[in-house]
């Protein structure tokens, strides 16, 4: 209610990042195992375009090289749902992905939902 001040919007920053990275890891690592393959076959991982700090965690947590992991919040920041197809066009745009690669995509948005695919381009 307003008298108790509870109308404003809150977000707990820190229990976000460690939702989005626990969540996005271990969907990735079960996207992974259904197709029985490792990380090291995976040419490109599209994250959310949180922040910084969350992609490198996740990429951190499942081995992925500075190669693999691919972001463009530098140039566009938090684009919300867009954030993966945004980055998945660009990356096939610049080169970073081509025919026949396999990619991984991860997704955490509002709700605290979170997936996560493995495409073959």
């Amino acid at each position: 209610s307003v008298s108790d001040r509870l109308h404003y919007l809150r977000m707990d920053g820190q229990e976000v990042f460690k939702n989005a990275v626990t969540a996005m890891t271990t969907a990735a690592r079960k996207a992974l195992s259904q197709c029985e393959i490792g990380i090291d076959r995976i040419k490109c991982v599209i994250p959310h375009q949180a922040n910084m700090r969350i992609l490198k965690a996740v990429g951190d947590r499942l081995g992925a090289t500075e190669e693999q992991l691919f972001s463009n919040l530098q140039r566009y920041g938090n684009t919300s749902a867009a954030s993966v197809a945004i980055a998945l066009d660009e990356a096939v745009q610049q080169g970073h992905v081509q025919r026949g690669d396999l990619i991984l995509l991860l997704v955490f948005g509002a709700g605290l939902t979170w997936g996560a695919a493995v495409i073959e381009w």
